[in-house]
């Protein structure tokens, strides 16, 4: 897939998902296998720009092309503003938000809530793709609610505003998360205009992938929560895209080293006392399923230390390891 002068070199890649798609998760997810990673998303408050929070979100060191950074707002020449700010910064797609289904967000009449004002919309679309040079990309949900789907409508408005490519949710602003993600739309979306076309909601699995692509016709797919806990499903989704066959799970060993060796890079991003809070929410995917999980988190969730966060996350797995081994003895 092409976004400009960038190809992606598959079919797959990271959400942007605030609180989740820091530097280190997406670094972690293209060694995994994704083909991009889309940022959080940095406000077009410029006011915010340089608190710690929005520095960290624009901080792409180290990072594989093409890094790839989401602006929210609502007003078209602040959106110009933050396109150019975060360009300058290093990103080099722009993404605009107008998928996020947060009512803190939408309230501001940002995210999906201007899918209800198409005129808006252009506006914005206008501003970002005039103020930038390089490509902008957006973010969508199928419409504002199931009686008023009108991604057809603004995906051919983006196309002629000028945007290179075009994600979108299965499911309204008024779904929320709720129920089951609808492809339907977003084909339509895809037989509708000419730029590339991703396709997100509910791919959780290969087979998944392998369905949604083959449904909608996209030029990708794009994979949010499922990721969460799990940053190897995008190799897994690749080797079944490429032959039709299924990776073996990682063994215990791995998931541990992903793990531990994700904290480190938490605790060096954030400093310790941020990394640890952050780091919470992983431990408590990656260790999801897992016999003596709940105990495991009721616990570690009390250490306020890195070095004693790490230490517990690492006997806990190697407990794990060593029940597995003999049990298989």
């Amino acid at each position: 897939m092409q976004i400009g002068p960038y190809r992606v070199h598959n079919r797959l890649i990271l959400a942007p998902m605030a609180g989740v798609t820091d530097r280190p998760f997406r670094q972690l997810c293209r060694r995994m296998g994704a083909g991009m990673a889309v940022s959080e998303m940095v406000s077009s408050n410029s006011l915010l720009w340089g608190s710690k929070k929005t520095l960290r979100r624009a901080d792409h060191q180290g990072e594989s092309d093409p890094r790839s950074v989401q602006i929210a707002g609502s007003d078209p020449v602040m959106m110009a503003e933050a396109a150019r700010f975060n360009a300058g910064n290093g990103a080099q797609i722009i993404d605009i938000n107008m998928g996020c289904p947060a009512k803190k967000i939408c309230n501001v009449a940002a995210g999906s809530a201007l899918l209800r004002d198409e005129a808006l919309v252009a506006r914005i679309l206008e501003a970002v793709t005039t103020a930038v040079d390089v490509p902008v990309t957006l973010k969508i949900r199928t419409g504002w609610s199931p009686e008023n789907r009108n991604g057809v409508a603004v995906a051919r408005l983006a196309e002629e505003c000028g945007i290179r490519a075009i994600a979108v949710h299965g499911r309204t602003r008024a779904c929320m998360y709720k129920g089951e993600a609808e492809y339907q739309t977003i084909a339509s979306i895809k037989q509708s205009v000419s730029i590339p076309v991703i396709a997100n909601g509910d791919i959780t699995t290969p087979e998944k992938a392998r369905e949604v692509l083959s449904l909608t016709g996209a030029d990708a797919v794009m994979i949010g929560r499922a990721a969460q806990g799990r940053p190897w499903i995008f190799r897994e989704i690749e080797h079944f895209l490429a032959t039709g066959n299924y990776l073996p799970e990682p063994e215990l060993t791995e998931i541990r080293d992903v793990l531990l060796g994700h904290l480190e890079n938490l605790y060096h991003f954030y400093g310790e006392y941020t990394g640890v809070r952050v780091a919470r929410k992983h431990i408590s995917w990656y260790s999801k399923g897992q016999p003596g999980g709940a105990v495991f988190r009721q616990a570690v969730n009390r250490l306020d230390s890195a070095a004693g966060q790490l230490e517990f996350t690492r006997q806990f797995f190697n407990g794990r390891v060593h029940a597995e081994t003999d049990m298989a003895a």
